[in-house]
């Protein structure tokens, strides 16, 4: 029995598949732990979904804000991007189901028998630990309830980029959300900054890697997380785990076995797709 983290897959299902191959992944006795974004630039996002939900109890999988994205299309909220690919998902003849499904998965995930946290983006300087449970948990809640049109209806946004244990509604919710889906950089305050999208040079003035910044919540405890491209699985030193190799830009789709802290990667399968959205770029921008 193995523990895989996978970074973000992004409709890369031939990588996928490649990967799982290259890790034997036996789901009778193996759990993958997906840290978000199953879904967006790459060619078939309807079967990432459809391969991850049939997975049952073997896949684990937290929401990335390209996730988000696709339920705030699929309730009106936000008109699909051509970039996305994911029109084929919201025309299917299971959708719905699809969306059940994916509403149904937290914005973080403990394995506690692995010491390790999983979200999208990390854990903010500014929150403990146990308060990122806390606040995640809260919008996972409204995901998974009447309120979540009210939710998706006040969810983009760059403001606030601070969290104040005041906020109250779609402003709580959505610093809540950004902190979990889009953060990379912030201030010693942990206020966010959103521009930056490269890697660690060249940083805005008085801003820093999330992961940089001291936070003694965390430093015992393994955290995995994925939605930074650009650093392409490296940059921050263990317990902080960085998963998404950029695959769908032409890099690598990595799985970390939990176990020993061995890593794998998947190659070649979305070369092609990255240099159908874009050339690639040296940092692996998003």
């Amino acid at each position: 029995m193995a523990d895989y983290a996978i970074g973000d897959v992004q409709g890369c299902a031939e990588a996928l598949n490649e990967l799982l191959d290259i890790i034997a992944f036996n789901p009778q006795h193996d759990c993958l732990w997906f840290a978000g974004d199953l879904v967006a630039r790459g060619p078939d996002s309807l079967a990432v979904l459809r391969q991850v939900k049939a997975l049952g109890c073997s896949a684990r999988v937290v929401l990335g804000n390209h996730d988000l994205h696709l339920l705030a299309c699929f309730y009106g909220y936000s008109p699909v991007k051509k970039k996305d690919r994911t029109a084929d998902i919201l025309s299917a003849p299971d959708a719905q189901e699809l969306i059940d499904w994916l509403r149904q998965q937290p914005l973080l995930l403990d394995i506690p028998h692995q010491n390790a946290v999983m979200t999208h983006a990390g854990i903010p300087p500014c929150w403990s630990l146990n308060q990122a449970r806390t606040l995640a948990a809260e919008v996972s809640a409204i995901l998974k309830s009447d309120q979540i049109q009210q939710f998706l209806g006040g969810m983009y946004g760059n403001s606030p980029a601070l969290w104040h244990e005041q906020l109250r509604g779609a402003k709580r919710w959505r610093v809540i959300t950004n902190y979990l889906t889009r953060m990379r950089l912030c201030n010693l305050a942990g206020e966010l900054e959103f521009s930056h999208k490269e890697g660690l040079e060249d940083l805005p003035e008085g801003y820093y890697p999330w992961f940089n910044i001291p936070n003694p919540s965390i430093k015992n405890t393994r955290i995995l997380f994925g939605h930074w491209a650009a650093l392409e699985g490296n940059g921050p030193q263990a317990p902080i785990i960085a998963l998404d190799g950029g695959c769908v830009w032409g890099g690598q789709l990595l799985a970390y076995r939990l176990d020993d802290g061995q890593l794998f990667s998947a190659t070649t399968a979305c070369i092609q797709c990255g240099l159908e959205l874009a050339p690639k770029p040296s940092n692996l921008l998003i």
